[in-house]
């Protein structure tokens, strides 16, 4: 084997379709692009979305729904999480930044307490929000919530 004898294997390689080059070429005269029409014409370019006069689909569609830019989300957390990580760590306050700490929220997350589970442990939670049922609970084991 020689550099000079090197070759692509058989089938992996095409040639070009050179258009427009005359009839003997077989792709002369219409160049592919049939008889006459504006699609057989150089500078031919549709609307985006354009199907031929039938009503495109961005119109068949019904508009619905809108954002609420003044949302804010909350990343919920139960009572029953709180409960299980105060007493792994053996909390007396528990902090966001303990609950990011935990893998349980992400430091830019907001955080609304959920009163699911049972609290038995008397606890400070700090947290953005809490749900009335969580700061009943949390009230009823002497705890109390701090809302940032």
């Amino acid at each position: 084997m020689k550099l000079n004898s090197l070759q692509p294997a058989v089938g992996s390689t095409k040639t070009r379709k050179r258009i427009g080059r005359g009839p003997g070429s077989g792709l002369g005269g219409t160049s592919t692009r049939g008889h006459k029409g504006a699609k057989s014409r150089s500078g031919y370019k549709t609307k985006i979305g354009f199907e031929g006069g039938q009503m495109p689909l961005q119109r068949r569609v019904p508009k619905f729904g809108f954002k609420n830019i003044n949302r804010v989300e909350y990343k919920a957390i139960n009572l029953s999480t709180i409960q299980t990580l105060a007493e792994a760590k053996g909390l007396e306050k528990v902090t966001v930044a303990d609950l990011v700490a935990a893998g349980f929220i992400s430091s830019n997350q907001l955080v609304k307490v959920l009163g699911n589970g049972n609290l038995t442990i008397k606890l400070e939670v700090e947290a953005h929000a809490f749900s009335k049922s969580a700061v009943a609970a949390i009230e009823a084991v002497g705890g109390n919530a701090v809302k940032l």
